[in-house]
C-alpha cells in the first residue's frame, strides 16, 4: 500500500476488544508514512514532527490538522512552537496503535504537501 491509498482508508473507531498492533503489524502501516516525520515510540504511540518556514505556516498547519481531527474524532496532541509542529497520536481507548493512528499520519502528510517550499 502507498501513503496516498492510506490516505484514502475510511477511520474506523476500533473497540475495547480490538487489541493494539504489534511488531510486524506497525511495521506494515510505518512503511506508509513519511518516515522523516514519524517514529513509533515504544509501539504505543506515533510522534511526528514537521517542520515550515515560519510560524503562519506553522500555525496553519495546526488548524488544518485540528479540522481533520474533528472530522474523524480522532484527536492529537499538537504542540506548535515557530517552524515547528509535534504531533503525538494513539488509540486511548485501546492505549495503543490501531490502523486509524496511521490513516491520520498518512493525511496529515498530505496536508504538509501544501506547505513544502521545493515550489
Amino acid at each position: 500500500m502507498t501513503e496516498s491509498e492510506l490516505a484514502e482508508r475510511e477511520c474506523v473507531a476500533c473497540t475495547s476488544d480490538d487489541d493494539p498492533l504489534t511488531g510486524d503489524e506497525i511495521d506494515e502501516f510505518h512503511d506508509d508514512i513519511d518516515g522523516s516525520v514519524w517514529e513509533v515510540v515504544d509501539e504505543h504511540h506515533l510522534e511526528g514532527t514537521y517542520e515550515f518556514e515560519d510560524f503562519r505556516d506553522a500555525l496553519e498547519f495546526t488548524y488544518e490538522v485540528g479540522e481533520l481531527a474533528e472530522e474523524e474524532f480522532h484527536h492529537p496532541d499538537l504542540h506548535l512552537s515557530w517552524g515547528e509542529v509535534v504531533v503525538k497520536m494513539w488509540t486511548h481507548k485501546i492505549d495503543g496503535l490501531f490502523e486509524t493512528d496511521f490513516i491520520m499520519a498518512a493525511r496529515m502528510d498530505h496536508i504538509s504537501e501544501e506547505y513544502s517550499s521545493d515550489e
